[in-house]
């Protein structure tokens, strides 16, 4: 099965989240910038994960800081799909750019 998708369907799943993502949060949460449109990771970010040894693909968590903003982890995962975690030399991406408040100029994607 591909993982690629058309650019209509993605238009669709990234409208859909950016016309909904206020609607499913409990109503103190709502307006506080929770929920990010996206994160955008540097080349260096991306280079150094498909870098590590053995690395065959690039496994993408949810987290959440302090002040309850849901942040993008992403992380290595080796030919039998686990995260590449080593103690010596961990290379695991999470200071994004996040939007808001620094955004990426209009596309179909974000806008």
């Amino acid at each position: 099965m591909s993982q690629l998708i058309s650019l209509q369907d993605a238009i669709a799943l990234t409208s859909n989240y950016r016309s909904n993502k206020e609607n499913i949060l409990a109503t103190a949460y709502r307006d506080q910038g929770i929920l990010p449109i996206c994160e955008t990771f540097d080349k260096t970010v991306l280079n150094s994960l498909l870098a590590q040894t053995d690395c065959q693909s690039i496994r993408i968590y949810l987290g959440m800081d302090s002040n309850y903003k849901v942040k993008v982890v992403i992380v290595g995962a080796d030919s039998n799909s686990d995260d590449i975690l080593t103690k010596n030399a961990e290379v695991i991406g999470e200071e994004a750019q996040r939007c808001p408040p620094i955004c990426p100029s209009s596309s179909p994607l974000n806008s």
